[in-house]
């Protein structure tokens, strides 16, 4: 509820050019008494107002400037989130009196937990914490009534986890989070926690490794993404600048002495960025680009090896390997990225480079 009591009661008398000894006068109070009203230091008694919405033909409700707010559940959701958009401490009041009306709406309870888990960690106040243990225990409960696709019992499990190292209860944390790993959704937390708080290294270390080849493979799917919005919208500039970070990261992987089946997918991403470079109209670059592929997928070829300990920083206790749908062979995964962009520069190119490399 917003009051503009004040700023009315300036706005009213003004409009009528009116001093604040005249508008005293007509109400028979003190000047001192108007001028404390205007300046928000009192507030005048209920009487005088319904007299000054009288004198100044308006209602009260109008001279008070009053605005209903919308208290419906739908509304309500939406200034919370507002709210720890801004992080604005009034929500927390407002999240308390949304929970006293609405204790068993799964939005309510759960956006509130957020807000007090938000407020709680950047101030290190424990009690908000713990509130948003509590409302995220409470919003748990209440997941038949989630229609949000991002929210699941994982989600919220992996939140309290977070108030739980906050507050400094690290085992308490990891123990929720292993219980909870489905798929290694947790991997990186679990293994920074017993790296950091529980200096448990050689515990972490598996973590870890499942944590940065699952990562690395997600951001090169999101790269192929990007890269064929790109090529679609034209925008061969930003193709280019996100295929050279992709293939520095892989490279990056590399083990002195080993080659990884991220040398298969490099070759395949060099492939790619020919493409952007004789787009740009750098025919050259393109050529050395393609020379890169083919070394790069001949090398990989020669000696195959799809082991992901043969990735710098991986770490199994266990045999593992990767796959991947490019291709039987390296050299063929270059050559069905070339076929799939249907370019005769490219391919003209490609069959120069085999040319006179072979």
């Amino acid at each position: 509820m917003n009051i503009a009591l004040a700023e009315n009661i300036r706005s009213f008398r003004k409009q009528r050019s009116l001093t604040q000894e005249q508008l005293a006068e007509v109400l028979g109070v003190t000047v001192g008494a108007v001028y404390k009203w205007e300046a928000k230091l009192s507030v005048p008694d209920l009487s005088l107002i319904v007299e000054m919405a009288d004198f100044f033909d308006t209602s009260v409700d109008v001279l008070l400037g009053y605005e209903m707010k919308d208290n419906r559940q739908a509304a309500t959701v939406r200034r919370l989130k507002e709210y720890r958009r801004s992080k604005d401490r009034a929500g927390i009041l407002e999240a308390e009196k949304a929970l006293k009306k609405y204790p068993n709406s799964f939005e309510i309870v759960y956006n509130s937990a957020i807000m007090y888990e938000m407020f709680g960690l950047e101030q290190e106040d424990k009690g908000q914490l713990r509130r948003a243990l509590e409302l995220l225990e409470h919003s748990r409960l209440l997941l038949a009534q989630n229609s949000d696709p991002k929210i699941s019992e994982h989600t919220i499990y992996g939140d309290m986890a977070e108030v739980y190292i906050s507050l400094g209860e690290v085992d308490q944390a990891v123990e929720l989070l292993k219980k909870h790993n489905s798929g290694g959704i947790y991997n990186d937390l679990i293994g920074l926690t017993l790296a950091s708080d529980c200096k448990c290294c050689d515990e972490a270390i598996p973590f870890l490794s499942e944590a940065l080849l699952k990562n690395v493979t997600s951001l090169l799917r999101t790269i192929i993404g990007y890269m064929n919005v790109f090529f679609e919208r034209n925008e061969y500039k930003d193709a280019q600048d996100m295929l050279l970070w992709a293939i520095d990261i892989l490279g990056g992987l590399r083990e002195t002495g080993k080659r990884s089946f991220f040398e298969k997918v490099n070759a395949v991403l060099y492939a790619f960025l020919a493409y952007t470079q004789i787009k740009m109209g750098s025919k050259d670059d393109a050529y050395r680009s393609l020379c890169h592929a083919k070394q790069m997928a001949e090398d990989f070829d020669a000696a195959p090896d799809y082991s992901v300990n043969a990735v710098r920083y991986i770490t199994y206790g266990e045999m593992a390997s990767a796959h991947d749908n490019l291709g039987a062979t390296a050299m063929e995964g270059v050559q069905k990225a070339i076929d799939s962009i249907k370019d005769n520069c490219l391919s003209a190119l490609w069959k120069e480079v085999n040319e006179h490399e072979g």
